[in-house]
């Protein structure tokens, strides 16, 4: 019997996470944490019976302790209540799945707590990695991903830790405008944006994908994960989502993983890790698909993707304001108040106007944010 916490359990990530314990059967959930869905949580709770629950939203603590009364479990709220989760004694994998770098605190707090963990909050180490790779060699914890690619790469090393990473093939479907011009996306709408042709996943995320600013997060990411530099790391189009990642070998020879786009795949092979357990769903069949084809990635028209290798060479704090300013405007544009090319023009100006600090502690990044959030709040 497996026991986890699950941070950001009423997303995409935390949700299928909760299928996954569904099928299995022999998972205990012992903490829960979401931000501000109350009544998600609340059936959460009812049906996993974890000894604790956070709600991030603190004016929403006492309507989930009211809708709760009759269960035994320990209310929480705030940073303070996400760490309290994420540290739970009897967790021993911690699934970081919310969105947003207010996921670096409780990572490194279940990490000095000594707790695996299944990484699905990619900007703990885009802003973080510096501190958090080091943090886990230390205390002996696990990091394993739970994105798709790099859940694909790790898969791909498998038994291959010896042997030296030539090259990091990312793959990225192209989104709902691949092909298009920025001259096309002038008049791009949220729904259409939120459109993705092959994966389910969250609003946020799904607009990321779109921008290629979720590939280029990716890129750094897997910079930390697997000890690579950016460089080393190349994004190739693969619009039909069947190879999720690649690894090119020193010798030449080029490792694949291949299936159909399911992110309960990446979640249970992170919870089971090393060993693989049956999932139901789709699978491939090699004589009915037609081709797997390849393009590559169009930077001029999907800059987000050119300023992420931008951020992620130079590195300091300059990944936290490409972060941070994403984050920014992609909820402007899903309020309807920006445009969807604003998104990439306000990365571009805030990563400008950023005078870079080499090594930032948890701190500084987090007061880099404020500041990225601040200078786009007075300027657009």
């Amino acid at each position: 019997m497996k026991t986890i916490s699950i941070l950001g359990s009423t997303g995409s990530i935390g949700t299928q996470t909760l299928e996954v314990v569904r099928e299995q059967g022999d998972i205990r959930v012992t903490a829960l944490a979401a931000g501000s869905n109350v009544e998600a949580l609340a059936a959460q709770i009812r049906e996993f019976s974890p000894k604790i629950a956070c709600i991030y939203d603190a004016g929403k603590a006492s309507e989930l302790r009211q809708l709760v009364g009759d269960i035994d479990v320990s209310i929480v709220c705030g940073m303070e209540g996400l760490m309290e989760a994420a540290t739970e004694p009897e967790a021993e994998i911690v699934v970081t799945a919310v969105v947003g770098m207010i996921g670096i605190r409780p990572t490194i707090a279940a990490i000095e707590a000594g707790k695996d963990i299944a990484l699905a909050n990619k900007e703990t180490l885009v802003t973080a990695g510096h501190l958090i790779m080091p943090l886990a060699k230390e205390k002996g914890v696990s990091l394993l991903p739970v994105d798709s690619e790099h859940s694909a790469i790790f898969q791909c090393l498998s038994g291959e830790r010896e042997n030296s990473i030539h090259k990091i093939l990312l793959t990225a479907s192209g989104g709902p405008f691949r092909g298009w011009t920025r001259e096309q996306m002038k008049t791009v709408r949220a729904e259409d944006a939120l459109k993705h042709p092959n994966w389910a996943m969250g609003k946020k995320i799904t607009i990321d994908s779109s921008t290629m600013v979720n590939k280029g997060l990716e890129v750094m990411e897997a910079k930390w994960l697997f000890g690579v530099e950016m460089d080393q790391i190349q994004v190739v189009i693969q619009p039909q989502s069947i190879i999720h990642s690649m690894v090119e070998f020193e010798d030449g020879a080029v490792m694949a993983q291949l299936g159909t786009p399911d992110m309960k795949l990446p979640i249970q092979y992170a919870l089971y890790y090393p060993k693989r357990r049956f999932l139901p769903g789709k699978r491939l069949d090699f004589t009915k698909l037609s081709q797997i084809t390849f393009e590559t990635p169009d930077p001029e028209n999907f800059r987000g993707l050119a300023l992420a290798y931008q951020a992620g060479r130079t590195g300091g704090s300059l990944p936290t304001v490409f972060n941070a300013a994403n984050e920014l405007a992609v909820s402007r544009f899903l309020r309807g108040e920006i445009s969807y090319l604003t998104i990439t023009d306000m990365i571009e100006g805030a990563m400008e106007a950023h005078k870079v600090i080499e090594n930032p502690g948890v701190e500084e990044i987090l007061q880099t944010e404020k500041e990225t959030y601040e200078y786009i709040e007075s300027r657009w």
